[in-house]
Formats: structure tokens, sequence, C-alpha cells
């Protein structure tokens, strides 16, 4: 595995301005891909891996992020693995709250290229009938409210959660404006989900 000089990168927005974070270093960003494999046998291999850059969504639209390009036995693409941790989530301009009801969000799962539809994880029952989220959309920041979609049954049930990825459409391009989960009043966080 290579080995980089840098500690700190650089993360852009377009019309912008850039942040600089850590580097995660080649080694760990491998350690985060592959933990939870079974059995102590990958699933893909490895050959090599080098510095590049890949776009991910974020509360502020799409950044271009440092990435870490893992080649993959049998494969002409590398996987691509963010090289840099988010930002701590900045204070939210609403307060959590008890009185409505709903689920929390899990994560941002990704921005349409249009900024119109934004994807998001939502978290539901394994009886329930599906995820759903409302959107509430002003000037600065875009409410989501997940809930769900009863189930049919009426016989016992597990008490389990199931993530499940959910498209909201909304009026006008996110832009700039921050996604909040309505829940907790916080950022609605950007997590890479572990491959496979």
């Amino acid at each position: 595995m290579p080995r980089s000089r840098a500690t700190e990168v650089r993360v852009a927005w377009p019309g912008r301005a850039s942040v600089v974070r850590p580097l995660v270093g080649v080694q760990d960003s491998y350690a985060r891909m592959a933990f939870g494999r079974g059995g102590g046998q990958p699933h893909l291999t490895v050959t090599g891996a080098r510095l590049g850059t890949m776009t991910v969504a974020t509360t502020r639209g799409p950044a271009t992020v440092p990435a870490w390009l893992f080649a993959l036995h049998g494969y002409d693409t590398p996987l691509r693995r963010a090289a840099v941790t988010s930002s701590p989530a900045p204070r939210s301009p609403i307060a959590p709250t008890r009185s409505v009801p709903g689920r929390r969000l899990d994560r941002l799962g990704g921005v349409s290229g249009d900024g119109r539809t934004v994807t998001v994880v939502a978290v539901r029952g394994v009886c329930d009938g599906g995820a759903r989220v409302g959107a509430l959309e002003g000037r600065d920041a875009v409410v989501l409210s997940g809930s769900v979609v009863k189930g049919r049954g009426s016989g016992p049930c597990t008490k389990q959660a199931k993530l499940m990825p959910v498209r909201v459409r909304l009026k006008r391009p996110l832009g700039g404006r921050v996604l909040l989960d309505a829940l907790s009043g916080a950022p609605v966080p950007y997590r890479e989900a572990h491959p496979g």
C-alpha cells in the first residue's frame, strides 16, 4: 500500500470556499472497508491503491474529496473510498422535538445532479410497510421528517430496525441549504456505507 506524505487535504464545493481536513491513511481506509468480513477471507482481492478524488453528497451540495482508489483483481474500475473524515456537525438551528411522531434518519445517501432529489437512508421496523420522508423547505434549510407506512400483518412481530433508501423530491434545488432531521434537529450526516 502506498504511503502519503500529506497529512491534510482539501474538500471542495463548486463556487464555495474549500475546507482542510485530516487525511485518512490508506491502511485505515482499507481497514474500515474490510471491517466485519467473516471467516477471515476477503470477498475481493485488493491489488493496489492510489490517491485520487471522488464526488460525495454533503449537506452543502456535492463535494470533491480526496479518495483512495483501490484496484481490485478482476475489475477494470477501482473501488473509491473517501480519504477524509466528515467535519464535525454544525450546531443545529432548530431544537430536537418530542412532540412530533416519526423515525430518525440514518444518513444522507445522495443528491441528484440537478439538486432536486435527495436520497436519505431511513429507519423502519421489519414488519412496517416501508419508510416515508416528508420535506419542509425553507430559505436556508430543508427539514426532513421520517415516518413509516403501516404493515398489513396483525400477528406478532420482532422489534427490529431495517434501513431503507427513500428518495425525496424538492420544490427547488437543494443548493447550499442544510438538510436537517426533524426529530433530532441535527444535520443529516453523510457516511459511506460498507461495500457489499
